[in-house]
């Protein structure tokens, strides 16, 4: 009974063991049977990268197939997580030799090469945990990787399960004690190496910033500064310093890639002086600056987004930085041809970074050497800075003032002149025989040979002038001059120029510069031709025209012979070609009839544009009355003749009035006023006619101004009268209506003409209002008469209001 119960319990138990097998086979992943590698004992390390097996679980535990022992049995590994992680790398190891082997699992929490671009690996703690086969790892304290220390007996097979903390393992490494001890003394010696020869560098760029307060200095030390804040945290040794946690070191790695970038940025906006070129390169450096200072506020919550965008920006900045040294470089900047060797290293560098990040480039040594190298980079920046620090200073300490003198001579470009009066030996710049196309030693010699290129006019002057310096032996001599060339137009000169007395009290040398003012003296003639020029016809202006008219009625006053004739030409209707045409076509004609008036004109008489569409005249060339009246007709006649156009003809007229000299002294305003009056006179008798000026036209123009002022009065006092004439039809002889007339009844004058006081109403505007009261009184005035229809017609030379009385046809 004994029997059969323990019988019993023990198919119980083998059907329980059984059965937690089979739940646990269906609810974690199996491994495969690996393939163990064999160490040797003179094999130093060996790269177990690619040998491991990943695995990802959907639950905490992981069903592993050992590699087969010894003795080909093929055991079962069931590894539960510790810290809950569902990553796992599976690798077997082997020893066949008669030696116990002592080696070490190194797995690196950082590595610059294969961290990646896009979300790039900041670097953690790898492994949560190891599961042998056999004897249990041994984990080493380590703030650079995860290392455990195994033990691997003769003939013995090794298993291993690492439990990751992430789905990226970047290096796997079975490292000898002693190999990977002495490997980690020269990386640490290599590391202070670097560190300290970066510190020292950026104390020394600090200490040139303190001494020189350019620009460019506080921005090289601030490079150096961050070029050692990032390879300290790439080395880790502000994580020793500082004891940093996994999590804060994520944070120093991308704000330490920000800050490098922005640093770089400032450098090479204060090197170049950016600022000074254009402004736009100032407002993309801030743009740039704010956007890198918000990633590092960004690698506080997402450290590898912030370090993903740092190193594009780093690689971007290399990369436009060198396209705008070369830039600047063709343009002739120094600064930039200088820094070219260097920007150049920086660009490899970068190229060289983005293989080694994006695994293209996987040897071990390239970290290490990418961040010697940007101390490198950094090195030869200082050398760079230094060149402009001491440079100016070395300088400035050997120059005299007469050299100081002599560089301001040439920075201002001006030419030397030296006259030797007792040899009468004249020096100057080859640079002046050069700018008139003369042969060199062409103006060496005697000052007399200078008269030879001089302009005549100036030729006097320049004489007297040397004399009147030889005689005083002091002040100082300004003279404008011309010079000519050999092609025959001359070039314009400033001489500025001092004596130089001996201890005799003579002149011994005349010294000073030559400047060439040509532009500048062409550019005072365009201003003064166009002050009293027209701007479209290039004609006199009205300025110009009275300084002339002054002149000409000053000679007719002391030459009886001089008789000046005064004709004043307005276009008729020409305000209607400008609304109908365009101003653009309204220009084009003025510019036609100025040069047809010009060709009509004798080179003694003037023609000048007094305002938009008026002309004006001063007439030499004819002196009898009957001659001056048939010159003006050949001006009429010459204005009417039809202007082509766009496949049409235009027909203009002109309004002429003459003001004859009549041998009486007067004023130039009043000779162009009477002109005035009389072309005024023409136009209001129909236009296209010529009027001579007649006394009588002034008191007529008195008399108008007071009528205007009256006809204004007049609607106010409705002083017009409204007369009604019969509209008679000539086959019956009815009366069809009646014609409303307009009649001013002036207190003074009487009874005014219609056709005088409605053309005047046309000119001062009023034409509107007489018309609008006649049709009121008109309309009031049939109202209280039989029903009527009144019709109005209104044109520009009559108002008229017709309402007929009958019935409607």
């Amino acid at each position: 009974m004994g029997v059969e119960l323990g019988g019993l319990r023990l198919n119980f138990v083998r059907a329980c063991v059984t059965a937690m097998l089979l739940v646990f086979a269906l609810g974690a992943p199996c491994g495969r049977a690996v393939e163990a590698i064999n160490v040797r004992t003179d094999a130093q390390a060996i790269d177990l990268t690619d040998s491991a097996e990943r695995y990802r679980s959907d639950a905490d535990r992981l069903l592993v197939s050992a590699a087969p022992g010894p003795d080909g049995i093929i055991r079962r590994m069931d590894v539960r997580a510790r810290e809950g992680n569902t990553n796992w790398a599976v690798f077997a190891l082997a020893n066949s030799g008669d030696e116990q082997i002592e080696r070490l699992i190194v797995v690196p929490h950082y590595r610059m090469v294969g961290s990646g671009v896009f979300w790039p690996d900041l670097g953690r703690s790898r492994v949560a945990s190891i599961t042998s086969s056999g004897e249990r790892p041994e984990r080493q304290d380590s703030a650079t990787a995860d290392i455990f220390r195994i033990t691997l007996d003769p003939g013995s097979v090794m298993t291993y399960v690492l439990e990751l903390r992430t789905d990226k393992l970047n290096q796997l490494y079975l490292w000898q004690p002693e190999a990977y001890k002495d490997k980690v003394n020269s990386i640490t010696l290599y590391h202070g190496i670097v560190i300290g020869i970066a510190g020292l560098l950026a104390l020394f760029l600090t200490i040139l910033f303190v001494v020189k307060g350019s620009m460019m200095f506080p921005a090289a030390a601030a490079l150096g500064w961050a070029v050692l804040v990032y390879i300290g945290i790439d080395f880790g040794f502000w994580g020793r310093v500082f004891a940093l946690s996994a999590d804060s070191e994520q944070i120093w790695r991308a704000s330490g890639e920000a800050i490098l970038a922005a640093t770089l940025i400032v450098f090479l906006f204060a090197y170049l002086n950016l600022n000074r070129w254009h402004v736009r390169y100032a407002h993309i450096t801030l743009a740039w600056l704010a956007f890198l200072a918000a990633l590092v506020a960004l690698a506080l919550y997402e450290p590898p987004i912030a370090s993903g965008i740092a190193r594009l920006s780093l690689f971007v900045v290399a990369l436009l930085g060198f396209a705008l040294v070369v830039y600047l470089s063709l343009h002739g900047f120094d600064r930039a041809v200088l820094l070219i060797p260097t920007w150049l290293l920086l660009v490899l560098w970068v190229i060289t970074a983005a293989l080694a990040v994006s695994a293209v480039i996987t040897n071990d040594i390239v970290g290490p050497a990418l961040l010697g190298g940007l101390v490198l980079i950094v090195m030869l920046i200082g050398f760079t800075v230094m060149q402009h620090a001491f440079a100016g200073g070395i300088t400035s300490g050997i120059v005299s003032d007469v050299e100081r003198r002599a560089l301001a001579l040439t920075g201002a470009g001006d030419m030397i002149l030296d006259w030797d009066v007792s040899a009468d030996k004249v020096f100057t710049s080859a640079e002046t025989e050069t700018l008139l196309g003369l042969k060199r030693g062409s103006l060496e010699g005697p000052a007399a040979c200078w008269l030879d290129v001089l302009h005549p006019l100036d030729r006097d002057r320049f004489r007297a002038v040397l004399d009147s310096v030889l005689e005083q032996r002091r002040g100082r001599l300004t003279q404008d001059f011309r010079l000519r060339t050999p092609d025959g137009h001359y070039l314009w000169f400033t001489l500025k120029a001092r004596p130089v007395v001996g201890s005799d009290g003579e002149v011994v040398r005349l010294v000073g510069t030559l400047t060439d003012v040509t532009e500048f003296k062409n550019a005072e003639e365009r201003l003064l031709h166009d002050a009293v020029h027209d701007n479209l016809t290039g004609l006199p202006n009205r300025e110009l025209f009275l300084d002339r008219l002054e002149s000409v009625l000053a000679f007719a006053k002391a030459d009886s012979a001089v008789k000046p004739t005064v004709m004043v030409i307005d276009l008729d209707r020409f305000k209607q070609v400008n609304d109908s045409l365009g101003v653009a076509v309204g220009d084009s004609i003025l510019l036609t009839l100025a040069r047809r008036l010009g060709r009509l004109i004798k080179p003694q008489d003037t023609l000048a544009r007094l305002a938009g569409d008026q002309f004006a005249v001063i007439l030499l060339s004819e002196r009898e009355t009957e001659r001056v009246i048939a010159f003006t007709e050949t001006l009429r006649k010459g204005l009417r003749a039809p202007i082509t156009f766009n496949d049409r003809e235009l027909f203009l007229t002109a309004s002429i009035g003459v003001a004859l000299y009549a041998g009486e002294p007067g004023r130039t305003e009043e000779v162009l006023k009477d002109a005035e009056l009389a072309m005024y006179h023409a136009k209001r008798i129909g236009g296209d006619r010529i009027e001579v000026f007649k006394t009588s036209m002034r008191a007529r123009q008195s008399d108008r101004v007071t009528l205007e002022t009256d006809l204004r009065r007049a609607l106010e006092r409705e002083e017009i009268a409204i007369l009604y004439q019969p509209i008679v039809r000539l086959e019956d002889r009815s009366i069809a209506g009646f014609a409303a007339l307009p009649r001013w009844r002036h207190p003074k004058a009487g009874n005014a003409s219609p056709a005088e006081f409605i053309a005047m109403a046309e000119e001062v505007g009023l034409i509107v209002e007489l018309g609008m009261f006649i049709l009121e009184r008109t309309a009031r005035q049939l109202g209280s008469h039989a029903p009527a229809r009144p019709t109005v017609r209104h044109g520009e030379r009559d108002i008229a209001s017709t309402a007929a009385a009958g019935p409607d046809p």
